[in-house]
């Protein structure tokens, strides 16, 4: 029906402004009306079509369908009215109150506002505020005329323009950081005018706000202290970061002398892994004597300023000390003053040794400063002019010398000696050095020598040249006596220049060569020689005579060599190159020289067979006398056991002389058949471990008898010996025994042999001492040869194969035998052995 749904109408009113401030929850509660009115119509249509009559209890009067829709409608339409309506008086009676808290709140903020405006807008401040957005910064506020500060934003905000440099540096750098990290901060800014400015930042949720205020005078003066301090601080944190930058120890000390802070050089050179560490175990750089002579020297004077020496990193090092000493403690550095007085010595040493080469020369030598005064002369000068000690160590004048040495008539007369001297003296003024000759008057000839100095003074080198000029006057006569010595030379010489021509040859090169005499004249070209000489030999060496002349070899070795010319003469060539480029051959008939040579080379081969015929001859002996030998011995050992029957006393004495002949045979024969086999080079030694202290006494053992015959005592010294070492066991023990059995040989009676074994570096040695009589020097020259047998103070005479045979083996294992002898003193005979040898060589040589 028409003016029944007031929701279908466009109301504008409060109602409907409240309606759309209200919430969700209001807006779809106004669209379930329409919804429920549909579904209620719709289910009345249901019940129409089921029904098409419905008969009212109402005085039997009958409604039809129809009517029924339309009062449904129309009670479903105003009970949605009503409901509208209440509500809608409700949320406007609600939107006025607010409205009403709204204007209030309004009201409230820009009064606030106004007030803001005008703290804002005060003389004595100025605020710079950075949105969040990253817009533009706002600036609200002025400050005093008298500050500085521009009143213009753009020119305002280039801090740099109106602040001093420093207050604007930390001003930007301070903006920076509570832009991007909201760090607040507080600072004291110097404009260029003087004045100061307290600058406050800080960060809000949505702005940076950074505020300028001006001082008051306790403010300005508590501002200034503030600035002062910072510089203050700024600076000490400069210096500090330099002294730590320094690679020079640098410390500081509290009152009681304590270390409170060092840099990292101090660190390092007392070995601490940081400035920290060092601090905390309280290394010290200087001795305690040097510290204590710091404090001592404090007592006195406020700066130490001294060398002093200790040890950085294991090494003495010296240290230039600066130390000052205030109320409140100390502070120092050390500066490395190691290379500086290294190079100082080295300097005084230099000076010394140049002063002392100086006066080693044979040459005079006077330097003379800028005053002209003498400052330094060696023994030379003092002795080419004869003069007083005393009066040169004065330093006298360079004039003064002068008048001196004519006064004593050492130098000539000159027309016009004043001319003459300022001439002279005008080397002090050159820049080239000058150069006189002096002709004295005893006959001397001095050549003079003024080199000016780059500071001043002159250098004056006095040469004597008497003498060279006289070599010289000697020199062309031998140049001469030379010449001729050579044309009577039987050998033949010849000299070539760097350009292969003759320059000098003797009458003995033509001839050997049978060169023509026109091309022995000096400027004869080699190639010219070559071509005359080439064909007299076979062959012919003059190819390396023309590539040594004129060849451009950077090392110009020397050669020689031989050959042979058609008539049968032999020459023996050799090229020596001289110094000045020059070549020289020489040429020496060798014909006789070389058939000698031939016929001592047949007779050297001769000897080599016959002494090869000899080893084969001894060998073949030796092994066929070493058969019957051990026959003879076994029966006279069965004889001796009176197996076959009793022997009278003389039978017994005879078969025991035959034992021990045929042993001392035997013995021979063996040490004959071991050289043999050394000689012919085909021993080898059976190397394997060999104990030392059992193959001792086994040896020992061997030559007990004989000793205890002639009361000798054997003596072993194995305590510094090694266990073991690597040898032939059969052929040490063999060692042992000869020279076991040589010492009882010439041992007095009732004396002692002392067997002694040690470690030496990497071997071992065996010593073997006894007290007899010594060798002489004769006797010790010829003691290894074989079958030279000493009897001097011997007991029995042998084959004198004991000591050979003991230098051969011990050499076979790579040793070497030594003999300490003399009169009076005894002999010991030393004998070294490798502890492993290496290469061990088949036979000696």
């Amino acid at each position: 029906m028409p003016g029944l749904d007031p929701l279908a109408r466009g109301d504008s009113g409060p109602q409907a402004r409240s309606r759309e401030r209200g919430g969700k929850g209001r807006r779809r509660w106004r669209s379930s009306v329409p919804f429920s009115l549909l579904a209620w119509a719709a289910a009345t249509r249901q019940a129409v079509a089921a029904d098409h009559a419905i008969a009212l209890p109402f005085g039997g009067i009958s409604i039809g369908a129809s009517q029924v829709i339309q009062l449904s409608i129309l009670a479903g339409v105003m009970g949605a009215a009503l409901l509208s309506a209440i509500w809608l008086i409700r949320q406007r009676t609600r939107i006025a109150a607010e409205n009403a808290q709204l204007r209030t709140r309004v009201a409230e903020l820009s009064a606030a506002l106004s007030r803001a405006e005008s703290l804002l807008n005060l003389k004595d401040q100025r605020i710079v505020v950075w949105p969040g957005d990253g817009d533009r910064p706002s600036v609200a506020g002025e400050l005093p005329a008298d500050s500085g500060a521009p009143r213009e934003r753009s020119t305002f905000l280039a801090f740099g323009r109106w602040l001093m440099p420093r207050s604007a540096a930390a001003l930007e750098r301070a903006c920076r950081t509570l832009r991007e990290k909201g760090t607040g901060f507080d600072l004291v800014a110097e404009t260029r005018d003087g004045v100061l400015l307290d600058v406050q930042g800080r960060r809000s949720a949505l702005h940076a706000v950074v505020r300028f205020s001006s001082l008051s005078a306790a403010q300005t003066e508590h501002a200034r202290l503030r600035l002062a301090h910072e510089r203050l601080a700024a600076d000490h944190e400069n210096l500090l970061g330099l002294i730590d930058a320094l690679d020079m120890p640098c410390w500081l000390r509290d009152e009681a002398g304590r270390l409170k802070w060092v840099n990292a050089a101090y660190a390092r050179a007392v070995e601490a892994a940081s400035a920290q560490a060092a601090l905390h175990r309280g290394e010290e750089l200087l001795p305690t004597p040097a510290r204590m002579a710091i404090a001592q020297h404090h007592d006195r004077h406020p700066v130490f300023s001294e060398p002093l020496s200790t040890v950085v990193s294991g090494e003495r090092r010296v240290y230039r000390v600066t130390d000052f000493a205030g109320e409140s403690g100390s502070a120092g550095f050390a500066f490395d003053a190691s290379e500086i007085e290294a190079l100082k010595r080295e300097f005084e040493s230099t000076v010394q040794s140049h002063a002392a080469t100086l006066d080693q020369l044979n040459t005079a030598v006077a330097i003379f400063d800028a005053d002209q005064k003498l400052k330094f002369y060696n023994q030379a000068f003092q002795k080419l002019w004869d003069l007083d000690v005393a009066f040169l160590d004065a330093g006298p004048e360079n004039a003064l010398l002068l008048d001196r040495l004519r006064s004593e008539s050492k130098l000539a007369e000159q027309p016009e000696w004043r001319r003459w001297k300022e001439q002279l003296l005008s080397a002090y003024r050159a820049v080239e050095p000058q150069e006189h000759w002096w002709h004295l008057p005893d006959g001397r000839t001095v050549r003079v020598i003024a080199n000016p100095q780059p500071k001043g003074g002159v250098t004056w080198v006095f040469e004597n040249l008497t003498e060279k000029i006289d070599l010289e006057s000697r020199y062309n006569a031998a140049i001469r006596v030379q010449s001729e010595t050579l044309d009577n030379l039987a050998e033949g010489v010849a000299v070539f220049g760097p350009d292969g021509r003759l320059r000098l040859s003797n009458p003995a090169f033509r001839t050997l060569w049978n060169i023509p005499e026109r091309l022995v004249e000096a400027g004869t070209h080699i190639s010219a020689l070559k071509a005359v000489c080439e064909p007299l030999a076979m062959p012919s060496p003059w190819d390396d005579f023309v590539a040594a002349a004129t060849g451009f070899d950077d090392e110009r070795r020397d050669s020689s060599g031989r050959t042979e010319l058609a008539a049968g003469t032999i020459l023996h060539y050799a090229i020596i190159h001289l110094p000045n480029g020059q070549v020289m051959m020489t040429f020496v008939d060798v014909t006789d020289s070389v058939n000698v040579e031939r016929a001592l080379k047949e007779k050297n081969e001769a000897l080599e067979k016959a002494d090869k015929l000899k080893n084969d001859f001894v060998q073949h002996v030796s092994y066929e006398l070493r058969s019957p030998l051990t026959n003879i011995i076994g029966f006279t050992e069965l004889l001796a056991l009176e197996t076959t029957g009793p022997l009278n006393e003389r039978q017994r004495e005879y078969v025991d002389h035959i034992g021990s002949s045929s042993s001392l045979l035997l013995t021979v024969v063996n040490d004959i058949l071991d050289l043999a086999t050394v000689d012919a080079g085909i021993m080898e030694l059976e190397i394997g471990e060999v104990q030392i202290r059992p193959t001792v006494q086994s040896a020992a053992e061997l030559v007990a008898e004989r000793l205890r015959e002639h009361d000798i005592t054997l003596a072993l010294d194995l305590d510094d010996a090694p266990v073991s070492f690597h040898a032939d066991e059969n052929r040490v023990r063999q060692i042992l025994y000869n020279l076991l059995s040589n010492a009882a040989n010439y041992a007095p009676e009732k004396s002692r042999i002392v067997l002694a074994a040690r470690a030496c570096g990497e071997g071992v040695e065996f010593c073997v001492h006894d007290d007899g009589p010594g060798m002489p020097p004769e006797v010790l020259a010829t003691i290894f040869r074989r079958f030279e047998s000493s009897g001097r103070g011997g007991r029995r005479r042998g084959a004198g194969l004991g000591l050979s045979i003991v230098k051969s083996f011990v050499e076979l294992h790579g040793g070497a035998v030594e003999i300490e002898t003399g009169e009076g003193r005894g002999t010991t005979v030393i004998c070294r052995f490798p502890l492993a040898p290496t290469g061990v060589r088949a036979a000696a040589e």
